[in-house]
């Protein structure tokens, strides 16, 4: 990975040395757009088939889907259509959030994740992230303030450059 000037550290290891694909691989994200698969459910929370259907399970049950399986005929082996236009918006990115906690990487990439879901889908989304990945580095693309006060530090951009880098409590949000 190129760097117009200065280096990314991760751990205090030089990101630009890393390749590509070993960074994607360390790093999930919870897209804006949720990323689904023509496909059955089990593929699209576990594309690499790592993970037992019991942890399959559990990580739908996090996100409040078990019974997506359970009530469905086909279980796990019910089709989604491309893009996931045989589901609701929420039930989309709640897919992908469970897909999250499947990976367990130490790095989650949130980019405006709760844009295009319900108050209710929202809250339970933030509650998750809270629990399942308190002890992860979290980056977080956010323009609704909701989504942020919670994290440890915020770097505010205005017109691509830093405006503000510091704790919630010491910056003028409201």
């Amino acid at each position: 990975m190129e760097t117009v000037n200065g280096t990314i550290l991760i751990d205090g290891i030089d990101i630009g040395r890393l390749s590509l694909d070993y960074l994607r691989s360390h790093i999930s994200v919870i897209p804006q757009v949720p990323i689904l698969f023509c496909g059955t459910l089990r593929y699209n929370i576990d594309p690499f088939k790592q993970f037992t259907d019991d942890e399959c399970l559990t990580a739908l049950e996090a996100v409040q889907l078990k019974s997506l399986v359970r009530n469905h005929p086909d279980g796990f082996h019910m089709l989604i259509a491309e893009s996931g236009t045989n589901l609701s918006a929420g039930e989309r990115q709640l897919i992908c959030v469970a897909r999250a906690i499947l990976k367990r990487s130490h790095i989650l990439l949130i980019d405006e994740a709760t844009a295009n879901v319900d108050y209710a889908t929202d809250k339970m989304i933030q509650e998750v992230i809270a629990d399942k990945f308190r002890d992860r580095t979290i980056l977080t693309i956010a323009h609704r303030l909701n989504t942020i006060v919670n994290s440890d530090r915020i770097l505010m951009l205005q017109q691509g450059e830093v405006a503000y880098f510091d704790v919630p409590s010491n910056l003028n949000l409201m």
